[in-house]
C-alpha cells in the first residue's frame, strides 16, 4: 500500500512540474490607470473670539481726545484652503460706510443704535496698520493654502479726536475669500 501511495505521489509531482514548467508558462500584462481629482477649495469663518474685533472702551475726553492716542484692536478669521491653493481675502465696507466709501478705499463706521451716531474705524492687514484692507483683489490679503485651518489676524484702529456720545457702537463687515 505504501508503494502505491508513493507511486501516486511521484506521478502527481511529475505532472505538476510538467504543467507549470517555465518552458511552457506564459504571462501577459496590462496597465491600470488610477486617477483622482483634488478639489481646490477654501473656507472662511469666525476665528478666535467668535470673529469679533473688540476695540474696548473709547475715551473721547482724555485718552482718545484730539491730543490723545488712537484706539487699537485685533480680531481674527479662520481660513482653510487646499494645500498650495492661492486665494485673496477681502473685507467689505461694513453696514454703515461713510459718504465717499468705496470697496477699494472703505470708510467704515460703527453706529450707536440708541443715538444713531457714528464712530469711524479702519481695518488693516498688518500690525503696523499701514496696509488698509479693502474689498477688491488689489486691496485684499493674498493667501496660500496650507491644507489646515489658519488664523488670519485683522488689525483695527479707531482714530482719536472723535466727539461722540457714550453708548455701544457696532458694525458688521463681511469677509470673503476668492479662490
Amino acid at each position: 500500500m505504501n508503494a502505491v501511495k508513493t507511486a501516486i505521489a511521484a506521478v502527481t509531482a511529475a505532472a505538476s512540474l510538467v504543467a507549470f514548467s517555465p518552458a511552457e508558462a506564459a504571462t501577459a500584462t496590462a496597465n491600470l490607470n488610477v486617477t483622482a481629482n483634488v478639489d481646490g477649495g477654501c473656507s472662511i469663518g469666525s476665528g478666535i473670539g467668535g470673529g469679533t474685533l473688540n476695540f474696548g472702551t473709547y475715551d473721547p475726553v482724555i485718552v482718545n481726545s484730539a491730543l490723545g492716542i488712537d484706539l487699537f484692536g485685533t480680531g481674527s478669521l479662520s481660513v482653510q484652503c487646499t494645500l498650495l491653493r492661492p486665494a485673496v481675502i477681502t473685507l467689505g465696507q461694513g453696514v454703515y460706510p461713510a459718504a465717499g466709501s468705496t470697496d477699494a478705499a472703505p470708510l467704515r463706521r460703527m453706529r450707536n443704535t440708541a443715538s444713531l451716531d457714528f464712530l469711524a474705524y479702519s481695518l488693516y492687514q498688518d500690525v503696523t496698520r499701514i496696509v488698509a484692507w479693502g474689498n477688491t483683489a488689489g486691496t485684499g490679503l493674498p493667501f496660500l493654502g496650507t491644507g489646515l485651518p489658519v488664523p488670519v489676524l485683522v488689525y483695527g484702529t479707531v482714530p482719536r479726536g472723535q466727539n461722540v456720545p457714550s453708548g455701544t457702537y457696532n458694525d458688521i463687515v463681511v469677509a470673503t475669500i476668492t479662490f
